[in-house]
């Protein structure tokens, strides 16, 4: 049985990713990554690394400074012989690429991604021209791509219904996936009532232990983003799907490792991200086909309709677990103006005079 908790156990498991990834990369660069560990979650300097991959990979290929050069042979001055013109150059790149490698896929980048690669680099070079190890900056030059307002994609309150309605029947089901139903229906209505009735992510939700999910109290404990630790409450729709769950959980034997999991696969080891993406996929599309649902989106459903009963944007944010109200309030404009026009007539300045 493993000493390490879940939370424990998967920031291990990053720290030797990255680590795996920071050897591909400049020595000098692990500087960067030690600067920034204290302020930064172990999956957001994974994303670094990844970044960077790509940048020096470009750098190496198309900048004449850097071309016939060793990765591992680069120097931190030699950031300053990169230009602005060159990251515009480097942004049209990131439209479309070949990965590094002979078989490497092909990538494509929308305005999101490009824009993620660049604030990666104007970290990156901010943090060296801060310490003085750089003299130039030329990220700081560059404008970031302007991004489009994505529609928030969320369920209808009759879709939720008819959704937690196929969990428990699986009537539109194919024959192969009717053959696990019976099997794993009970886990899968308490995981999907859970997640559309407190909001939680796929991560919070999948890193559940047995003594994490409290009856008496109707609360779990479960870890944020960044570590916090926090008791979120469940209602009573929850309460009945989880504790069916509960009983059944009792008597199945975990697989060494997975003792303390509450979410157990077929295999009885703790659910993944993945295997969670692909059952929420799998009962929606029984549901809806215009809407492409995923974790996140019962996430957001839950903050919709918590935000309609109570109209209490920062109780929306402090549920949802947003460290910046504003996060949680640019999610939810539409409503938030939906709510000023019903306002509108709510205060009477003087008695209506009779005809």
């Amino acid at each position: 049985m493993s000493t390490h908790s879940y939370h424990e156990q998967l920031d291990i498991s990053n720290t030797r990713k990255l680590r795996e990834l920071i050897q591909g990369l400049p020595s000098f660069v692990s500087i960067f990554f030690r600067g920034i560990e204290p302020t930064t979650s172990s999956r957001t300097r994974i994303a670094y690394a990844y970044d960077l991959h790509v940048f020096f990979d470009y750098l190496l290929s198309h900048h004449t400074h850097f071309q016939g050069k060793d990765m591992k042979e680069l120097r931190v001055e030699d950031l300053d012989e990169v230009r602005a013109v060159d990251l515009e150059e480097y942004m049209e790149y990131l439209r479309f690429y070949q990965g590094a490698g002979e078989n490497a896929p092909e990538r494509v980048n929308q305005e999101r991604g490009i824009m993620r690669k660049m604030s990666s680099l104007k970290t990156f070079y901010n943090y060296f021209f801060r310490k003085e190890m750089i003299h130039t900056n030329a990220p700081a030059l560059i404008a970031l791509p302007r991004l489009h307002e994505k529609e928030i994609v969320r369920l209808d309150v009759d879709e939720v219904a008819l959704l937690l309605d196929e969990v428990e029947s699986g009537e539109k089901l194919t024959k192969r996936q009717m053959q696990y139903h019976e099997k794993t229906k009970v886990r899968d209505l308490a995981l999907m009532t859970l997640m559309l009735g407190t909001g939680i992510r796929v991560s919070e939700c999948i890193g559940l232990n047995l003594d994490d999910v409290d009856f008496k109290n109707a609360g779990i404990h479960i870890h944020r983003k960044g570590g916090k630790e926090v008791i979120v409450y469940f209602g009573d729709e929850a309460e009945e799907a989880l504790r069916l769950y509960a009983e059944e959980r009792r008597k199945i034997v975990p697989a060494e490792g997975h003792e303390d999991a509450f979410f157990l696969s077929m295999q009885r080891k703790r659910l993944s991200v993945r295997s969670v993406e692909n059952l929420v996929k799998k009962y929606s599309r029984c549901v809806t086909t215009l809407k492409n649902i995923t974790p996140h989106k019962l996430r957001s459903t839950y903050g919709t309709n918590l935000y309609r009963e109570t109209g209490d944007i920062y109780l929306v944010a402090d549920v949802l677990g947003h460290s910046d109200v504003n996060t949680t309030r640019k999610h939810y404009a539409a409503l938030e103006d939906e709510r000023r026009r019903s306002a509108r007539n709510k205060v009477q300045l003087r008695e209506k005079r009779p005809e």
